[in-house]
């Protein structure tokens, strides 16, 4: 379960689609990038070690908070 999600904007214009987000899963911090298309880029040097896992939950936080 991913823990403390948060994301925002990446561009001031919030007219142009793009979400940087972070949180903690199995006690390390990850960050990267959500563009429109659904795919990510990890940012913080680091990948999840289920990664496949993460990406879908990801996926779901992001449809709830921004396209809902």
């Amino acid at each position: 379960m991913l823990q403390h999600f948060s994301f925002k904007p990446m561009f001031e214009n919030k007219q142009l689609p793009g979400w940087t987000f972070s949180f903690f899963y199995q006690h390390s911090r990850y960050s990267g990038e959500y563009f429109p298309d659904g795919s990510i880029t990890w940012t913080g040097g680091s990948t999840p070690p289920t990664e496949e896992t993460v990406k879908k939950m990801i996926h779901e936080l992001m449809l709830f908070h921004v396209y809902d």
